[in-house]
């Protein structure tokens, strides 16, 4: 069963509320915590990807709701004075880090559609004592931010979730200035895997089943005019499914419209056999620990 976007932005944006909700309310055993665990039984989600000395330096609420596959502030190798969008930014992790390591003269921008964890965000960032960030609403696929401002766009196992993966790239590379680049963490699937197998392995706010093949992933950022593009997987999460590190660049002159690829078909996420977009036990942001 193919999802219009209105169902998955509610079905997301009802799952991400509640990760806020028990992350505010520092509920260490609930759905806020990714525990789910990758075929060699390790954890392969939330806040121990990043280094100890940046999780001592979070609020424990900001720890509680990072429900990412990768530390996407590592990734894009951050500079001080760049302006730094994050995609779903949730409860801020990614934005506060990314806030320290540009400094007083760079800013970081955290975007979500998701109310609660807009204010959970804000409230994290506070107690960090980070004051060169901003917090807005919207989503990944129409980002209410100017043309040609950002020089970095990260994000943190978000755009598999997406309804509309072209408008995402699409928006990406019209946020960038020329010169900018792309340092995302997210989920990517083996390129002989189909949409409904990739569903079978999990819910689509498991982040698996909306997840985008390494080709489709290449071939989706190339068609926008970004280049230099890298999709590197870094630990398998499931069969098929690994969390990867993508990066891209903006060039500094657009290449010519025919001079592009097709954007090609990319899938749309499928609801699982009977079922809708369910939260199963211990899927990726399930609700029980399985490791």
């Amino acid at each position: 069963m193919t999802l219009d976007q209105d169902t998955i932005h509610d079905e997301v944006r009802a799952r991400y509320a509640e990760a806020a909700r028990a992350a505010t309310a520092r509920r260490s055993d609930s759905a806020a915590q990714a525990s789910c665990c990758g075929p060699d039984g390790t954890a392969v989600y939330g806040d121990h990807l990043y280094a100890d000395a940046d999780r001592a330096s979070l609020p424990d609420a900001a720890l509680l709701a990072s429900l990412g596959c990768g530390n996407p502030t590592a990734v894009a190798e951050l500079r001080e004075g760049e302006r730094v969008l994050d995609l779903g930014s949730g409860g801020g992790i990614d934005v506060i880090l990314s806030a320290r390591r540009v400094g007083p003269t760079g800013k970081a921008f955290g975007l979500d559609m998701t109310d609660e964890m807009l204010e959970l965000a804000v409230r994290n960032a506070a107690e960090a004592g980070v004051t060169n960030v901003e917090f807005v609403r919207g989503t990944i696929e129409s980002v209410p931010l100017p043309s040609s401002t950002i020089d970095v766009v990260i994000s943190n196992c978000v755009i598999n979730l997406a309804a509309d993966k072209a408008a995402v790239f699409r928006e990406i590379a019209r946020v960038l200035r020329p010169g900018g680049r792309v340092g995302v963490s997210d989920v990517v699937a083996d390129d002989g895997l189909t949409p409904a197998e990739r569903a079978e392995r999990g819910s689509f706010v498991s982040c698996i089943a909306g997840a985008l093949s390494f080709n489709e992933y290449r071939i989706g950022l190339a068609a926008v005019g970004l280049t230099d593009v890298e999709v590197v997987p870094t630990h398998a999460v499931a069969d098929g499914l690994y969390a990867a590190i993508i990066r891209a660049a903006k060039p500094l002159v657009a290449p010519a419209a025919d001079a592009l690829p097709a954007m090609p078909d990319l899938p749309r996420p499928v609801g699982l056999v009977g079922s809708s977009v369910g939260f199963g036990s211990g899927g990726c942001y399930g609700s029980g620990d399985c490791c």
